[in-house]
């Protein structure tokens, strides 16, 4: 029995050295990176309370910074794997976007009251300001996985692009235009094209669908009715929230309009 066992382990060795993965030879050109969309955050919570949910709870992030100066930059999730923190989402035709994204959280408390209008987005004087270390790492970071992957810039985005009604984060306060004129990570407009798509009669030019298509152009999941129902006005505000944070109303007003003109003109496909 000690006999026969020993042979069958020798030919169960030999078969397996039989077999032999060739990883180098060949290459199929269709394939691309996993990762194409970097997704910002706030924790809503402070820097013991975050930790604790985004690695003890079923929510997580690849990255985590917290509001310490000196603490480093939190790796949570191996890029190469799947973290839990955009939930419900799309852009750009994409949806689930947790198959395809690295989440990156902020620790920062959010919202600090809500306006008495009660907007889904109240305006940037209501939300807790991010530090400048903080936005510093944010910005190495940032730039580090944009070479790495080779993201577009339109799809490092905030949580509310990606879920615009359900999500707010990461807020007005959060320095998209500094970003990119610093560390060039994200999208922005040319102040040029905006100027020249800057019109107060845009309205008499384009009919409401036509507005609603430049937004799904870029990305947004605009519904192409003809009514600027609650579900597209959140679209907007949450679009302000990005590109337009000093007034944010969930109104496509000539500066909207101008700003997705402008970005749709720099960022074709």
């Amino acid at each position: 029995m000690i006999f026969l066992a020993g042979c069958n382990q020798s030919e169960k060795k030999s078969n397996e050295e039989t077999f032999k993965i060739d990883r180098s030879s060949y290459f199929a050109k269709g394939q691309n990176n996993r990762i194409r969309h970097i997704i910002l955050h706030y924790t809503v919570l402070n820097d013991e309370k975050s930790i604790k949910v985004l690695t003890e709870r079923d929510v997580s992030a690849h990255y985590l910074v917290t509001s310490n100066d000196d603490q480093p930059i939190l790796s949570l999730v191996p890029d190469e794997k799947r973290a839990w923190h955009a939930g419900i989402s799309s852009f750009d035709n994409r949806t689930n976007l947790n198959d395809t994204s690295i989440g990156i959280e902020i620790v920062n408390l959010g919202i600090k009251t809500q306006d008495k209008f009660g907007y889904k987005f109240p305006q940037a004087q209501n939300y807790f300001p991010y530090t400048d270390v903080q936005i510093e790492k944010i910005g190495f970071l940032l730039k580090d996985l944009s070479n790495k992957y080779s993201i577009n810039p339109k799809y490092i985005l905030g949580h509310s692009d990606i879920a615009p009604g359900r999500k707010p984060d990461p807020g007005p306060l959060f320095p998209w235009k500094k970003l990119y004129s610093d560390y060039g990570v994200g999208a922005w407009y040319d102040d040029q094209d905006y100027q020249d798509f800057l019109d107060d009669d845009f309205r008499l030019k384009y009919n409401t669908i036509q507005i609603k298509k430049q937004f799904i152009k870029y990305g947004y999941p605009m519904n192409l009715t003809d009514k600027w129902d609650n579900e597209s006005k959140q679209i907007i505000q949450a679009f302000q929230n990005h590109f337009r944070p000093e007034k944010i109303t969930g109104v496509v007003d000539a500066q909207t309009f101008a700003i997705i003109k402008a970005l749709n003109f720099k960022y074709k496909d």
